[in-house]
């Protein structure tokens, strides 16, 4: 009877996980932020627990998963109004590599070792840190490579800077311009930084995405 009840309680638990993956529309782990990690292993322990003691009745794990599961739609939802909630319990992308340069100082405080770096370079088959322009390293662990052209010419500057309405200071300061300078490009088209959703620089112009223009 026991490894009959083990059977039916991996089946079921096996099938209501992947139905709680599938409301809180989870994607691959490698993409998994702080959040959801925390959540997976949650459930997974809570599963691993309610198959050891045959005793407990299944709704005890039930229960808790299904408030896990209701808590994380709640977070997601929560994390898509407020950037600030989002930074702080998602992170942010760090600057790794820029203009060709390894930032040493970003790589330390982010514990990311040389070791690290050149490992991420090998699996995107790139040699050498001179053909990388710029290297985020973003919230998941995953780094994102932008490589120099053909001719290695200084290419776009791959950050926002506005995004959700908030000025991205460090990304103003890597192109070395000011908030006055933004605000003054912005006033041109009768902006204010409020009104956009986001705003990246190319080729010495703002190319913007205007919150309004997101709910028609």
């Amino acid at each position: 009877m026991e490894l009959l009840s083990v059977i039916l309680r991996t089946t079921f638990f096996y099938f209501f996980i992947v139905l709680a993956y599938r409301i809180m529309g989870k994607r691959e782990i490698g993409q998994l932020g702080i959040i959801d990690l925390i959540v997976s292993i949650l459930i997974a322990e809570l599963v691993a627990i309610s198959i050891e003691n045959l005793n407990d009745p299944i709704y005890l794990t039930i229960v808790p998963i299904a408030l896990l599961v209701i808590l994380e739609l709640v977070l997601a939802f929560i994390s898509i109004k407020s950037r600030t909630f989002r930074t702080i319990f998602g992170g942010k992308p760090s600057l790794i590599i820029a203009n060709g340069t390894v930032n040493y100082k970003e790589m330390v405080k982010q514990r990311y070792s040389m070791d690290d770096l050149l490992l991420s370079m090998r699996q995107k088959e790139i040699k050498s840190i001179d053909e990388i322009e710029y290297a985020f390293l973003e919230p998941n662990g995953k780094l994102s490579i932008f490589k120099y052209n053909f001719f290695k010419t200084k290419g776009n500057y791959p950050m926002p800077l506005i995004l959700d309405g908030e000025i991205q200071k460090k990304a103003l300061e890597h192109i070395r311009k000011t908030k006055m300078w933004l605000e003054s490009e912005l006033a041109k088209k009768n902006l204010e930084i409020k009104d956009v959703f986001y705003a990246f620089k190319k080729k010495n112009k703002i190319f913007i995405i205007r919150k309004n223009s997101l709910s028609k």
